[in-house]
Parts: structure tokens; C-alpha cells; sequence
């Protein structure tokens, strides 16, 4: 069955020709099926992990001891907000079928130049509660020997190490939760007395509110920018003064103040710099960078020029303050009222912070 979900691609030839521009897209509304396997799947999914490296957190017993198991791999990335919406199910996974001979093994291929930084996978791993087995993959070598397409991937592998079921993007979740019982049942390990209950994301990892969502994922540097409305466009990567248009539109974004728009992200350079994007969703999440020196940052969110209130998100409060101290992805705003076309600001109150891309949900 085919299912709405929200996903992030990277493009086969990009990836063939070894660029170090990651171009993706993502939308609302992209259909994909649960597919058997992917074009390009490795036959022996478990020779691939066997090479592999960096593990930031290491199979027990060693990539051997997967032989013989149902292995759940998992592609994603710490600051995509799709990878992690899923996290609730393959840590649930996890927990639940771990004694009947399941391993959930986390690939971790970054997006942004920040999330090749071990320490800083080690750091959003513990705040993230990923206990499982997980890799760190900068160079592509493992997305590409399995052919993955996009953020978050899910490979299904046999106790017999094949390739068995392979679904892109959320949702989906029942079903496959019956592929990973349906494989454990047939490498003997019965998993019937196991109740399958609800699972359910909280806070950040909430699902989507898909009947409300209408916006996509915005990138605010020049590789991938797109819906920019300062007056004079963007200037590439040098100090320019900045100020806000007069009619923004849906999917539009604009900045005030002196930044500088790199490959990756905008930077402020002075303070008091205020970033602007006009969307439609019930959450907008910012993934942000902090200062060199390690200091928070302070900003404020505003919606339609007012304190969010009870729609501040997780990484604010309900006059909108927030603190840039790590780089991730900040839930700026949850909504409570209805949905509809908004504009929020950010106001950074020091120099020095990063933005990398607005996402929805």
C-alpha cells in the first residue's frame, strides 16, 4: 500500500561522481512503496557491515555476531526531522524483539558538514536515546553499496543476510513491524507472544500533522536556496546588509541585518540579525549552528510579530526565547490554534550563528 510520507533524496549521480554538495529535496506529499528490495541492494547485506567503519557505538560481539540474525538497518542523519519522527519505532523495535534475535544497526550519513564530527553523532546519540549498534558512514561507502535513496532508509535482512523489504521515508510502521515478525518467525524465533502495541513519538518525534502540512523543506544556503526575497538577492559568501521585503510570500525567506550566505547555511555577522520564512504546518523546526567559541546564543521567535505562547516549541519558551548551545535541529514552534499561512522570525541577539534549513511537520 501506498502511503503519504515526507522524505529526503540524494541524487545516484551525485553520489557516483563523488561531489561534496549533497543536493535533496523534500515535500509533503511523495509517494514510495515498501519495496521487496532496491535496485542495487547487496546480496550479502552483512559482508557490507563488515567493512564498515567507524562504529560509534559497537555491535557486541562484533559484526559476526549479525550472522544469523534479522538485522534492521537504518540510514538517517541527526538533524533531518524524518529520521528523527522514526526514532520511537526502531527503538521500540529494538526493545521488543531484541531477545528473539533482532539488531537495529543505525547508519548515521550526514547532510551538513557538522555531522561528520563523531563527537558530535556521540553527543546527539546519548540526547537522542540510540542505544543500538550505529556507524558512522561520511564518505557514502556504505548508502552506496546499499543503494540507498534517501533519509530515513530501512533495510529488512534475514537470518540468512538477503535483502528482504526496503521502505523509504516514514510511515508504513505496521507493516513493517509484521515484515520484522514474519522474519524472525521463519529463523525459528516465534515471536507471537510479543503484544504489538501502540508506539507514539513525543514532543519532537511526534508524527507529522500531514492534513496540515503544505510546507517543504528550505535551505538558507546558496547551494540549494531557493524563495530568497531580501530586496538586491543574495550575495555568495561575503558580508552583506541585508533588509526584509514588504510582502513575503508562501515559501519565502528573507534576512535584516549584515549576514554572510554560504555553500551550507546564512551566518549572521553582527547582532541582532533577524532571519523571516512564511509557511503552513502545525511545527517549524530550524537546524542551526552555534558560535565557534561555545557560548549560547540567544534568540527570540516570534509568529505574525507576536510571542508564540502555548505554540512555542521544545527549544523555546512561550515569549519565544531560545539558545543556540549545540548545532542540531530546534522545534521552534508547535502549534495549537488552527493552521494557516505564518510568518515566523527568528532574532539572533549575538553574531555568529549558523542557519541551515527550515523544516516542517
Amino acid at each position: 500500500m501506498t502511503r503519504t510520507r515526507s522524505i529526503r533524496f540524494i541524487t545516484a549521480t551525485l553520489l557516483a561522481a563523488g561531489a561534496t554538495t549533497i543536493a535533496c529535496c523534500a515535500g509533503p506529499e511523495i509517494h514510495q512503496h515498501h519495496l521487496a528490495a532496491p535496485f542495487g541492494a547487496p546480496r550479502k547485506a552483512i559482508d557490507v557491515l563488515d567493512h564498515a567503519g567507524p562504529w560509534l557505538t559497537p555491535v557486541p560481539g562484533g559484526v559476526a555476531s549479525l550472522r544469523g540474525k534479522v538485522v534492521l538497518v537504518n540510514f538517517w542523519t541527526y538533524s533531518c526531522i524524518n529520521s528523527l519522527r522514526a526514532l520511537p519505532y526502531l527503538r521500540a523495535w529494538q526493545e521488543r524483539y531484541c531477545d528473539k534475535g533482532l539488531v537495529v544497526v543505525g547508519v548515521h550519513t550526514p547532510e551538513f558538514r557538522f555531522e561528520h564530527d563523531p563527537a558530535k553523532v556521540r553527543q546527539a546519540t546519548a540526547r537522542l536515546g540510540v542505544g543500538y549498534p550505529n556507524l558512522q558512514d561520511n564518505d557514502y561507502a556504505v548508502w552506496q553499496a546499499f543503494g540507498n535513496q534517501g533519509w530515513p532508509g530501512f533495510y529488512f535482512i534475514d537470518a540468512k543476510g538477503q535483502v528482504r523489504g526496503y521502505r523509504i521515508g516514514e510511515g508504513d510502521y505496521a507493516e513493517s513491524e509484521q515484515l520484522i515478525r514474519r522474519l524472525l518467525a521463519e529463523a525459528g524465533h516465534d515471536p507471537a507472544a510479543i503484544p504489538v502495541t501502540p508506539i507514539q513519538g513525543r514532543g519532537i518525534e511526534a508524527p507529522a500533522d500531514w492534513r496540515n502540512l503544505a510546507s517543504g523543506e528550505a535551505y538558507l544556503g546558496h547551494d540549494k536556496a531557493s524563495g530568497f526575497r531580501s530586496p538586491g538577492g543574495l550575495r555568495r559568501d561575503a558580508t552583506a546588509s541585508y533588509n526584509a521585503t514588504t510582502d513575503l510570500p508562501l515559501g519565502g525567506w528573507d534576512l535584516s541585518g549584515d549576514w554572510t550566505v554560504g555553500s551550507e547555511f546564512s551566518r549572521l555577522d553582527a547582532p541582532n540579525g533577524t532571519l523571516r520564512y512564511r509557511f503552513h504546518a502545525r511545527d517549524a523546526h530550524l537546524v542551526l549552528g552555534g558560535a565557534p567559541d561555545g557560548h549560547p546564543i540567544r534568540f527570540r521567535v516570534t509568529i505574525d510579530g507576536a510571542a508564540p505562547g502555548a505554540s512555542h516549541g521544545a527549544d523555546t519558551d512561550a515569549q519565544g526565547w531560545g539558545e543556540v548551545r549545540e548545532d542540531r535541529l530546534y522545534q521552534l514552534v508547535r502549534q495549537t490554534g488552527p493552521i494557516r499561512d505564518r510568518t515566523i522570525a527568528i532574532q539572533f541577539a549575538r553574531p555568529e550563528a549558523r542557519a541551515y534549513s527550515f523544516t516542517f511537520g
